[in-house]
């Protein structure tokens, strides 16, 4: 899905990839990271947020909740980490990295909500009266006063399969009244919805969802209940190209994660601010009738993965079309449309999400100077190898 955009704006990803297999130096079914070119987006991301008076925070779970790179964007001056689900919070807290948003898209579990609401998160999503008592709950026991952002619907809405959850827009002004008197130690700060923002090939451009429209209804609804409204997240798509039109539809929050590798589904179709920086490197494994295979672990099945770079180097490549499984099958192998060496490096380019994956996470600085250096490996919970 990226792989031309890569070979045209990060070739020496494409070239250290190659070298990196060819060595020895990393296996197949590993995530190449350029960390270079990933800070750089991440920095014009933030500047061009900062204009737009936008907060950024980042999602890590498609780069396999890497802590190295959750650190950087601290460093960089991003808020803290949105964390998608509490086994994603266990990491940036073993970690220290600041948690700005938990919960979305993932509640916390029951036994883990002291924890977490101790860990001063800045606040938590929540879709459930029941866990906004449990919150209320441990901030009380804490001696705490906890943000929260309510996850909000309405029957226009789209919602992906595994992820049916929301307080609809009929509800809220009850909700309300509850939070303000049986939930003291809770305060309702924003409203969220997923996804906001979905690219439509057809228009070649970023498209708002009605789910947006729910958010800044939902978003009304509160103020007029006497609540200080102070975030309105709108997820999806989140990249510097993006922001433009959040704020037009008066959004102030995003969730920058394929935004920071150039990975959005708008990245395939045009030369946006971020330069694709993330490539999968595999190997040869067998050929059967008339046809190679590479090692996988890494497939995830939105990818839209169509070709890949076969051969020992970025001067000596063959492309091939790449056949994934089958969706009800494991990937154990990708297969090719040709014959190959065995032995030989297969790049790749594609929408991933290592977190669901058993991939590696390979991070490299120095491409920008031509001096490739592997900094860490990982694998795809964030553990170092």
């Amino acid at each position: 899905m990226f792989l031309e955009q890569t070979i045209k704006r990060n070739p020496e990803l494409i070239k250290a990839s190659f070298e990196l297999h060819q060595s020895g130096l990393i296996q197949p079914d590993s995530y190449v990271i350029d960390v270079d070119t990933f800070l750089e987006n991440a920095s014009f991301m933030l500047k061009e947020a900062k204009e737009k008076e936008i907060r950024l925070f980042f999602m890590l779970k498609q780069a396999g909740r890497n802590p190295y790179l959750a650190r950087k964007l601290v460093e960089l001056g991003y808020e803290g980490a949105v964390v998608v689900d509490y086994k994603e919070a266990r990491v940036m807290m073993h970690h220290r990295i600041p948690i700005a948003n938990a919960g979305h898209l993932v509640q916390i579990p029951s036994a883990q909500i002291e924890e977490i609401v101790a860990y001063h998160p800045q606040m938590i999503t929540v879709y459930s009266e029941e866990k906004i008592s449990q919150i209320h709950q441990a901030a009380k026991k804490l001696g705490l006063l906890q943000e929260i952002i309510l996850r909000v619907t309405s029957d226009s809405d789209m919602i992906y399969s595994g992820q049916t959850a929301g307080f609809h827009l009929e509800t809220l002004k009850d909700l309300a009244e509850r939070v303000k008197t049986q939930y003291p130690c809770v305060r309702i700060a924003g409203v969220t919805s997923f996804p906001c923002f979905l690219y439509e090939e057809s228009a070649h451009d970023l498209i708002p969802t009605r789910n947006m429209d729910t958010v800044k209804h939902a978003a009304e609804i509160l103020r007029e209940c006497g609540f200080h409204v102070t975030i309105i997240n709108t997820p999806s798509g989140s990249c510097t190209y993006a922001l433009s039109k959040i704020k037009e539809m008066g959004g102030n929050c995003a969730e920058p994660g394929h935004g920071l590798t150039g990975t959005t589904p708008m990245h395939a179709d045009h030369m946006l601010e971020e330069v694709p920086c993330v490539t999968y490197v595999s190997e040869i494994s067998h050929n059967f009738k008339g046809q190679a295979y590479c090692y996988g672990g890494g497939y995830y099945r939105r990818s839209h993965v169509k070709s890949a770079l076969v051969g020992t180097s970025f001067d000596n490549y063959t492309e091939m079309g790449v056949i994934p499984p089958s969706n009800e099958s494991i990937d154990y192998h990708f297969g090719l449309t040709k014959e190959g060496m065995v032995g030989d490096t297969v790049v790749m380019a594609f929408r991933y999400q290592i977190f669901v994956t058993r991939s590696d996470v390979v991070l490299v600085e120095g491409l920008k100077t031509k001096k490739p250096q592997i900094v860490g490996i990982y694998d795809s919970m964030g553990r170092k190898v």
